[in-house]
């Protein structure tokens, strides 16, 4: 649930906060959604390491009135058809390749998203309910339970907005089947003999964010954003206390003719330790291009460029529809 989803988005380095108003707002800002004047549908998929993990996404939305909105959004991240050789070998020693089974092990969110219009002009609310669903197999499995709730408001040619995220502290619990837990101790002795904790905890996130888009000769326009991303944990983020840790983001997306768009962002800065005990800091630049036409949007994202982050490069596709288009 910390990735993000639409690769417009990503390509802004995920600075949307203040910007969103479409079906993808249910997971950037819920309040961006009253902004939905039809219903649309949207859909992202991802691979991650060397295309071992697949990351897919879809999102609708709608809205019931001129003054609020609704949308349901679903989240999967998992690595399949991984070997289990935990019964390679029989009781009696024997190695048995018909013995070799596939499990696997993936993470699911499902967001039923709100948003209305309050009576103060410009000023939009949201809340998200969340299920998190994770299963390892046959070996464990876990629910759990989150809310998030988003503000954003609109003045003159800026908009402004906060992102609460698992507000209530979201909850996971866990329930493990410790005869197929055994399974895996007896293949590795010694190891893994510790059961994994029963509950998980993710502690609350903000982001906040302000946005201004430029229009030139009519034809042309600049959306810029800039983002502040609250952790309440000391981390390794450029700004880090025992209360709070804080990184930017910011990210801009220029487009023709409400046509072609080319975006470009920034963000995750880093303190980052060399091997040679030195302080570094590192950041995770992001580029991207979109089309649309008639409704219809096609994006791409090329995140993690260069050895600036940890972590390899990942291409990123997205679609986005009205819905409309099809009367």
């Amino acid at each position: 649930m910390n990735i993000g989803v639409d690769a417009a988005s990503f390509g802004m380095a995920n600075s949307v906060v203040a910007s969103t108003g479409d079906v993808n707002s249910g997971y950037w800002n819920p309040a961006g959604l009253v902004n939905v004047e039809d219903k649309q549908l949207a859909l992202m998929h991802a691979s991650y390491f060397a295309n071992i993990a697949n990351y897919d996404y879809a999102a609708f939305a709608m809205p019931l009135d001129d003054r609020s909105a609704v949308g349901l959004s679903v989240i999967r991240f998992g690595v399949d058809d991984i070997l289990n050789t935990t019964q390679l070998i029989d009781d009696q020693g024997n190695i048995d390749y018909n013995r070799i089974s596939l499990f696997s092990t993936a993470d699911y969110g499902v967001t039923f998203s709100y948003a209305r219009r309050l009576p103060l002009d410009g000023l939009n609310v949201g809340v998200n309910a969340k299920v998190i669903r994770r299963i390892i197999g046959d070996f464990a499995s876990s629910w759990g339970f989150g809310l998030d709730a988003g503000i954003q408001f609109e003045r003159g040619d800026w908009k402004f907005g906060l992102m609460a995220r698992d507000i209530t502290t979201t909850f996971n619990a866990w329930t493990i089947d410790e005869e197929q837990f055994a399974t895996i101790q007896g293949a590795v002795e010694g190891q893994n003999q510790e059961l994994p904790e029963t509950t998980e905890i993710t502690i609350p996130k903000l982001q906040l964010g302000a946005s201004r888009k430029f229009v030139f000769h009519y034809d042309f326009s600049l959306l810029t954003e800039i983002d502040l991303n609250f952790r309440f944990a000391e981390t390794n983020d450029i700004i880090s206390s025992g209360f709070t840790s804080i990184t930017p983001s910011g990210g801009f997306e220029f487009g023709y003719i409400d046509m072609v768009f080319v975006r470009a962002g920034v963000g995750n800065f880093q303190n980052i330790q060399q091997l040679d005990g030195s302080d570094s800091v590192g950041f995770q630049p992001n580029i991207g291009v979109g089309f649309k036409y008639k409704g219809i949007q096609i994006d791409y994202a090329l995140t993690d460029i260069g050895d600036q982050s940890a972590a390899l490069y990942s291409n990123v596709f997205s679609l986005k529809m009205d819905l409309s288009i099809f009367r």
